[in-house]
């Protein structure tokens, strides 16, 4: 996979922990969702993704304000 940003392969998967806050004043009053997640950064820019896995998604979707 090539980095989006700066078109380097110079890359590395680390295991993380990523707490998703929702966003705003609203934001405080619901829970942080805490994803477990295989990162991959880059590691000439920092370029970082990751998959939020199928159970974290579906309360991050349930909880969020309408599009």
């Amino acid at each position: 996979m090539d980095r989006k940003q700066c078109d380097s392969h110079n890359q590395s998967t680390f295991n993380g922990e990523v707490a998703i806050h929702f966003p705003g004043r609203n934001g405080l009053d619901k829970p942080t969702v805490f994803v477990l997640a295989k990162l991959v950064i880059c590691l000439q820019c920092g370029l970082t993704e990751f998959t939020v896995p199928e159970s974290e998604l579906r309360l991050l979707a349930q909880k969020a304000p309408a599009a």
